[in-house]
């Protein structure tokens, strides 16, 4: 989850990789560091000087502007700590004994124990707690034997030393690699974790995601699996894990902007849930322009032989792209007549249910690299593909907000939710485009498989054009009342939502959304489900937040919120003004919209309540403690 920057080419590296890394802060932001290597064009050629803060990379800026970090040749990182404390001791980069070698690593070095050990036996002293640190030292012991072969010290020397560790290690990484002797030659490696080379003008930037690279160059050469390469002034060498050299060309970055920009709002997270409404009018002109049939209700980029034959769905997503997927299986079941089932896909890949024939397997994950998600959707391919028969083979979907990540290069077909770039950690923008992805397979789906009438399409085609204009009323409105009632929530500790139906999985993002920014203990439930244990937790100290969207559980939901009520808790409605919702002591009013579209509605006060209970607590809203925003490792 970390991200981690390098550069090589004809000017001051230490700009770029703060650059870099401020446009990967969302990745880590618990230390940062960097490293570079003098050039020729410097007295102190071939000196390397590494610099590290403990926080935010305005501490690493600050050492930085003092001085010393100079030089053409240079590594970043920002963190994300999973071994080790949040110390300067355990920042990266790492180096070896000598301070000849620097490594920054994003991922997880699984055998690094045993390997820690058997360097320790000879002699090695180590100077933190992390995995990482036996990179550095391992290079070193291959470059030693290296040396003793030949006394010139070569880029093709640092290449080999690093393709050679690269064999020890298990875990999946991606590392840049400098040597001090090497003033002009940077390695870089890759094992299922995200890393880019960005092609300048006689530069490269490598970087673990695209907006590292906004600014530099559009111009990006996607890493493989389990490939090294060298980078020069002078061009790339890239191999496979066998060491072959590969030829691929280059490609160009394409869609959303990477360029970041507050406007004028006070946190990234509002800027981003204000612009739902945009997300939303621009998700129904892309699939949902006038004059399209109800037999083909959506434009979506997929032929008709991609509906034909899916029997049943499987969707595999962690966090807030799992709620979205449970919202998604709502609308496939009873809106499209599919089975489908909903696993994290970090229990998939250990507890995988049995194979069945013409499934439809799609991914979730807005960054593209959620490690799990990556991993899960391999491991099905995987197991379909050894099986043998071709009613079994993989038919994968990924929806992602991030059309060139590693998702896209993973699975054969692709929806782009489209959202554009989401910097606050706390996923608002981009659970609406997911939202919106489902919809239109729902839609799909129903009418390839005639599970609902004509009329039926098209009225829920109708109400979903006219969501972007309710949403901008909503948002605004929304915003002022959330803003006054977050105060009440100052002392609070425990909070209770409830849902039902297809507003269940809302009730699930609204407990997420105040875990993630406020730290207050929240959790979701079905709403028929507290009578069941969870009422006993019921107080006055206990906020209720109840889903009560009028449909076929609306009732149902009344009643059960009449029994939070019963034992004196705090009842707060996200529901229509009218007689049967004045039960709630505060009402959070939504437009009377059909029960089928209402999680696109019921889900902006959550947000926004959220939003503004953390804020007037004085959170850092955008990055919250101990939290990333694309998790890349397992």
């Amino acid at each position: 989850m970390c991200g981690i920057v390098a550069v090589i080419g004809s000017r001051e590296a230490a700009p770029l990789l703060l650059g870099g890394l401020k446009q990967l802060e969302y990745r880590g932001y618990d230390s940062a560091g960097l490293a570079t290597v003098a050039s020729r064009e410097n007295a102190d050629f071939g000196l390397m000087t590494c610099q590290r803060a403990k926080g935010k990379l305005a501490n690493l800026a600050a050492l930085v502007e003092k001085g010393g970090a100079e030089g053409f040749l240079g590594i970043g990182h920002t963190r994300w700590a999973t071994h080790g404390k949040p110390e300067e001791r355990n920042a990266h980069p790492h180096r070896d004994t000598a301070s000849e070698i620097a490594v920054v690593q994003n991922g997880i070095i699984e055998n690094y124990r045993s390997l820690k050990e058997e360097l320790e036996a000879e002699g090695v002293v180590f100077n933190s707690e992390t995995d990482t640190e036996v990179i550095p030292h391992l290079i070193a012991r291959e470059l030693k034997s290296l040396e003793l072969e030949s006394s010139v010290k070569t880029g093709a020397m640092l290449l080999s030393a690093v393709q050679k560790v690269s064999l020890q290690l298990t875990g999946a990484y991606a590392i840049a690699v400098i040597w001090s002797k090497t003033p002009e030659a940077l390695v870089v490696a890759r094992k299922q974790a995200p890393l880019l080379i960005g092609l300048g003008e006689g530069e490269f930037l490598c970087a673990s995601d695209t907006p590292a690279l906004a600014g530099f160059t559009r111009t990006i050469l996607p890493m493989e699996d389990g490939e090294v390469a060298l980078l020069t002034p002078l061009g790339i060498e890239l191999y496979d894990a066998q060491g072959i050299r590969q030829q691929r060309s280059p490609t160009l970055l394409s869609g959303s902007d990477y360029v970041t920009d507050k406007r004028n709002f006070r946190h990234y997270m509002l800027k981003e849930i204000h612009e739902q409404p945009e997300i939303a009018e621009l998700w129904v002109s892309r699939h949902l322009p006038e004059g399209l049939s109800v037999d083909t209700p959506v434009a979506f980029p997929f032929d008709n032989s991609f509906y034909q034959g899916i029997e049943r769905v499987q969707i595999l997503a962690c966090g807030t792209s799992r709620h979205a997927a449970l919202v998604g299986a709502y609308l496939l079941e009873q809106f499209s007549g599919i089975p489908t089932s909903v696993f994290y896909a970090s229990e998939f890949r250990y507890a995988a249910p049995p194979l069945m024939p013409n499934t439809l397997t799609i991914g979730v994950t807005q960054s593209g690299e959620t490690a799990d998600t990556l991993a899960a959707l391999l491991m099905e391919a995987t197991r379909r593909t050894e099986h043998g028969d071709p009613a079994f083979a993989s038919r994968q979907l990924g929806v992602t907000n991030r059309p060139e990540s590693s998702l896209a290069r993973q699975v054969p077909n692709i929806l782009d939710i489209g959202a554009g770039m989401e910097v606050g950690v706390a996923a608002t923008k981009t659970f609406l485009g997911q939202l919106f992805a489902f919809y239109g397979l729902a839609l799909m789906f129903a009418a390839r498989r005639k599970s609902r009438s004509q009329e039926e399409i098209l009225n829920l085609t109708n109400e979903l054009r006219a969501v972007p204009g309710q949403l901008r009323l909503l948002v605004k409105k929304h915003d002022q009342i959330s803003e006054e009632l977050a105060p009440h929530f100052a002392n609070i500790q425990d909070v209770i939502f409830l849902g039902r139906g297809i507003n269940y999985p809302i009730a699930l993002e609204g407990a997420l959304k105040l875990k993630e920014i406020s730290y207050i203990h929240a959790e979701g439930y079905p709403a028929g489900e507290m009578k069941h244990g969870p009422i006993a937790l019921l107080d006055p100290s206990v906020p209720v937040i109840s889903i009560a969207m009028p449909g076929v559980v609306f009732d149902k939901v009344l009643s059960n919120a009449q029994e939070a009520k019963a034992r004196d808790a705090q009842l707060i409605g996200i529901a229509p003004e009218g007689p049967d919702t004045k039960i709630f002591d505060s009402l959070l009013p939504l437009p009377k919209v059909s029960e089928w579209i209402s999680p696109l509605f019921s889900v902006i006060p959550m947000q926004l309540l959220s939003y503004h209970i953390a804020a007037h607590r004085g959170l850092d809203v955008d990055q919250p403690r101990n939290l990333a925003k694309s998790v890349t490792v397992e």
